[in-house]
């Protein structure tokens, strides 16, 4: 396996197929930041891959120390604030806001949770605000890379995706038990 001088970072909105992209990498071998504080519930079957530490990274980035070689999931919205002083690869996935505005929904409502006073219009624009910090933040810091995944391209087409994913880490992983690790009973949702 080539050595990894850079910390992989797994990001996207919430609900937007993170989860996933932790289990390929799982499944092709790479070596992930996670502390199973979040478990696999009835809306998320395979786990979430989180590490809490990550929540705290605006004031305490410490646990990046650990990072280097491996991959870890940070919300869209805190990436920006990951320290640059390491290099990074940003594996960014994307999916339809109706599918994730759903899964949200459908999360809220299996928990007794109500849903934001924030209109969905609102949600969506606010989101695209942090997705376009989130690029440019990536486009002018020297050491950032980033690669964008639609998750409904991922999910029809998993070896396509699982390839992409290891060519823009270095290769090394493999791709057949990335690709096999995608179910696509698992995206239940699929619009408003």
């Amino acid at each position: 396996m080539p050595t990894r001088d850079f910390v992989t970072v797994v990001s996207g909105v919430p609900r937007s197929g993170t989860s996933l992209l932790m289990q390929m990498l799982v499944a092709g071998g790479l070596p992930v930041l996670s502390d199973a504080a979040r478990g696999p519930d009835p809306d998320n079957l395979r786990g979430y891959h989180e590490l809490e530490a990550v929540r705290r990274t605006r004031e305490d980035p410490s646990w990046l120390a650990d990072a280097v070689g491996h991959a870890v999931k940070v919300i869209h919205s805190l990436a920006v604030h990951l320290p640059l002083d390491r290099a990074y690869r940003v594996l960014l996935v994307r999916r339809p806001w109706p599918e994730v505005l759903a899964s949200q929904r459908a999360m809220l409502a299996r928990r007794g949770e109500h849903e934001d006073a924030i209109s969905p219009e609102l949600a969506v624009e606010v989101f695209e605000a942090e997705l376009e910090a989130l690029a440019r933040w990536a486009a002018e810091a020297p050491r950032v890379a980033l690669l964008t995944l639609g998750y409904p391209e991922l999910v029809a087409d998993p070896p396509r995706g699982a390839a992409e994913m290891a060519r823009f880490l270095g290769g090394g992983l493999a791709v057949e038990a990335m690709a096999a690790a995608v179910d696509p009973s698992l995206r239940r949702q699929r619009g408003g």
